[in-house]
């Protein structure tokens, strides 16, 4: 039976990050992954390019049950410590819209530095092994596994949650969690695009492939980037960053033209004296399509001169309010993180260390924390397995 002083379940951002921080500490670490490659993830990230942090990492841009869980590791690990780290291996990067930082050539300049990292810290990274199952006798966790067994003091999970299967995602986590008494709080697909309700679907499906600069709304959240038609239903960052604020039967309210103060503009046309139709008004700021699936045909074709007061309102109404119904979301099939998962409450926001279970760690997305979309998500792995890596 092999032994380690820290064996740690997903060969993901978190896993290895912990990885190499408990390694440097000299522990003697095994990372063991049912995957044929590391870092799949990673690799798959912002188009290939991993969006690997932001500039502006704050615990607001995280959901959780317990919105205090996160500041600690946020603020001893920070968007700054990871790109010191970058700058060792000389890895260029560039910066988009809301400060999200992308890699200028490839994920793999990010998977490669966390291998090379492991490897110097003298760190293990096993492929292709399946656990088959875990106990805790005396102070030692057990682990079968489909090539052979093995025994350690601290075993980290860092499994990830459930979004894109295809890449391997499984609730083994959850269930580590489960069976030793952790509750597991209900997950959901996040970071998704929607889906909507079949009159709706048929009613825009001819919008697919247009983007729009929005404002989407619900109670309780809202976001100012493009909505993208789909032949699905709604997508781009506006609503994948809304869907993880967004309940099943919940409507959303979308601003199609956020700059403009479409009632001021219609009217000030319509005193000029100008004779433009009102469609050829509307396609100045709006795609043509989008325009005639929006509003009936015979109040386009007025020319804004015969436009009342009442019709403009109906105009302004219908872009500048839009209220609709997903139906649902796509789910764990092209959800880029998931939300929900193991109880913060059952663990400590210093170590990651199950407050009732010593030498049991969960890290990364398996944990009940749910970044935004632009890199939040990937500097809490960095973050909260950068904490356990010191304590495990």
């Amino acid at each position: 039976m092999a032994e380690a002083d820290v064996i740690i379940i997903g060969a993901g951002a978190s896993g290895l990050m912990c990885a190499i921080e408990a390694g440097k500490r000299g522990r003697k670490v095994l990372v063991l992954d049912h995957a044929n490659k590391a870092g799949k993830k990673i690799l798959m990230s912002g188009g290939g390019r991993c969006n690997f942090t932001n500039y502006s990492i704050e615990p607001d841009n995280y959901i959780s049950h317990n919105p205090h869980f996160c500041k600690s590791a946020l603020s001893r690990y920070t968007q700054w410590d990871f790109l010191a780290l970058i700058g060792r291996y000389q890895i260029p990067f560039h910066e988009r819209d809301h400060g999200q930082l992308f890699c200028n050539e490839s994920a793999l300049d990010i998977l490669n530095m966390l291998l090379a990292e492991c490897d110097k810290a003298g760190v293990i990274v096993q492929l292709n092994t399946r656990i088959e199952s875990v106990e805790r006798l005396a102070d030692r966790f057990h682990l079968k596994t489909s090539n052979g067994s093995f025994i350690c003091q601290s075993l980290v999970v860092a499994t990830g949650g459930l979004s894109i299967p295809k890449m391997g995602a499984t609730p083994f986590g959850y269930k580590i969690a489960q069976q030793f008494g952790i509750n597991v709080l209900p997950t959901s697909a996040g970071l998704v695009p929607f889906t909507l309700q079949p009159e709706d679907k048929e009613k825009f499906s001819a919008l697919s492939g247009i983007a729009v600069p929005c404002v989407v709304s619900n109670k309780r959240q809202s976001f100012s980037e493009n909505v993208l038609f789909t032949h699905r239903g709604l997508s781009g960052p506006a609503i994948l960053q809304i869907s993880s604020y967004w309940r099943a039967g919940e409507e959303i309210v979308i601003n199609l033209l956020p700059q403009v103060n479409l009632d001021a503009e219609l009217k000030s046309k319509r005193q000029q004296k100008i004779k433009s139709k009102l469609k050829t008004i509307l396609e100045g700021y709006l795609p043509k399509r989008l325009v005639s699936s929006f509003l009936p045909e015979d109040l386009l074709d007025l020319s804004i001169q015969d436009v009342s007061d009442k019709q403009i309102q109906q105009v302004t109404d219908q872009i500048h309010n839009w209220t609709i119904k997903p139906n649902s979301t796509e789910g764990y099939r092209t959800a880029e993180v998931t939300s929900g998962g193991v109880d913060c409450d059952a663990v400590s926001s210093k170590t990651m260390e199950c407050k009732q279970v010593p030498g049991l760690y969960f890290i990364g997305e398996v944990l009940d924390v749910t970044g935004w979309l632009g890199g939040y998500n990937f500097q809490w792995a960095w973050s909260s397995a950068w904490c356990a890596g010191q304590y495990v």
